[in-house]
C-alpha cells in the first residue's frame, strides 16, 4: 500500500483478494490498470456485500443508509463519530462514501461497521534481541542488531499482527493504542481487580515514554470495500533497556489466539499492512531488516 518512506502506491492488493474475509463472497475481479477511479470503466459491476454481524445493528455500526433517522457526516467529525479520513477528502457518489485508494470489487461494507473510514490503533512495542548477558544481538549478515515486537495470533483468519484494535467513539488514540496492547497481548480483560491496577501502572510507564508515529492513514486491508475501509494510526514505544516489558507477562487475551516476542526482518509474514509498519520501524531504529538490502546499499 506504501513504499518503505510512507509514499502511497497507485493501488491495493490485499484488498481486493476473495473470497471475502469470512465468506464465500468472490469480489469482481478488479485489473491493476482499473483500480483508479479515475479509469473510466462503464462495465464495473462490484458484488454487494454486508455481514450478518452488521446488518445486526450492534452499537459498533452504522445504521442503513436507508433509515430516515440516519444521516451521517460524511469527512466530519460526527458527534463522537470521527468520519474524517487520514488521507483527505474523501468523495461522497450515490450517497456513499467512494474508497479513497480505489476500487475493491465489492460494494458495501463487508464485515466493517463504518461507513467510509474506520479507524484503528496500532502500537508497535519493540526491545532489543539480547544473550544471556545481556548484549544486543547483532545479526551476522547486516552487522545491525535485531529488534523484537511483540506480536499476535489473530484467531479471525491465524494471521501474526500488531495487537491492535478499533478505535471506540469519543476516544483518544492514545488511550486505544494501550487499551488495545493490555487486553490482547497481556488478557488484561480476565485480571482481578487487584491485578489490574498493577498492570495499568505497568502500562502508564511503557505508554508514557517518547514514541515513534510510524504511520498514519489508509491500510491495505483484505476487509475493504468500494464504500468502507480502515485506516490505522501504527505507533511504535520502544523499551530499549528490556527493563519495562521484563515486569510484563505476554498472555494471549480477548481476539488474539497466541502472542510473543518476534524478530523482525524482512522474512515476516503479517497481516494487511503490518510488515510494512514493522519494516519503518527498523529503519526508524536502524536496526537489522534484511541481509540483501544492507549489501546492496554498502555496495553503491
Amino acid at each position: 500500500m506504501f513504499d518503505s518512506n510512507g509514499a502511497t502506491k497507485h493501488f491495493h492488493d490485499k484488498a481486493r483478494t476473495s473470497p471475502y474475509p469470512g465468506s464465500k463472497v468472490e469480489r469482481s475481479p478488479v485489473p491493476n490498470e482499473k483500480v483508479d477511479w479515475l479509469v473510466v470503466w462503464p462495465e464495473y459491476c462490484p458484488v454487494e456485500y454486508n455481514a450478518e454481524s452488521v446488518l445486526a445493528g450492534p452499537t459498533w455500526a452504522d445504521p442503513l443508509l436507508s433509515e430516515s433517522n440516519f444521516s451521517p457526516k460524511f469527512n466530519e467529525k460526527d458527534e463522537h463519530v470521527d468520519r474524517r479520513s487520514k488521507n483527505g477528502i474523501y468523495e461522497i457518489e450515490n450517497g456513499r462514501p467512494r474508497n479513497p485508494v480505489g476500487r475493491t470489487g465489492l460494494i458495501g461494507r463487508g464485515l466493517l461497521g463504518r461507513w467510509g473510514p474506520n479507524h484503528a490503533a496500532d502500537p508497535i512495542i519493540t526491545r532489543w534481541k539480547r544473550d544471556k548477558r545481556g548484549s544486543k544481538i547483532t545479526h551476522p549478515g547486516s552487522g545491525k542488531n535485531t529488534l523484537q515486537f511483540v506480536a499476535i495470533k489473530r484467531k479471525d483468519c491465524g494471521e501474526w499482527a500488531l495487537p491492535g484494535g478499533m478505535v471506540d467513539p469519543g476516544e483518544k488514540i492514545s488511550a486505544t493504542l494501550k487499551r488495545e496492547f493490555g487486553e490482547e497481548a497481556l488478557n488484561s480483560l480476565q485480571k482481578s481487580t487487584a491485578e489490574k491496577r498493577k498492570l495499568e501502572k505497568q502500562l502508564h510507564k511503557l505508554f508514557s515514554q517518547e514514541q515513534l508515529v510510524i504511520y498514519k492513514g489508509y491500510v491495505d486491508d483484505p476487509r475493504n470495500t468500494d464504500n468502507a475501509w480502515m485506516e490505522t494510526e501504527a505507533v511504535n514505544y520502544h523499551d530499549d533497556t528490556g527493563e519495562i516489558m521484563d515486569t510484563l507477562a505476554l498472555e494471549a487475551g480477548d481476539d488474539a489466539g497466541k502472542v510473543r516476542w518476534v524478530d523482525i526482518s524482512d522474512e515476516l509474514s503479517l497481516y494487511a499492512s503490518h510488515s510494512e509498519f514493522i519494516k519503518l520501524v527498523a529503519e526508524k531504529r536502524d536496526a537489522h531488516w534484511s541481509v540483501d538490502c544492507e549489501t546492496d546499499c554498502r555496495g553503491r
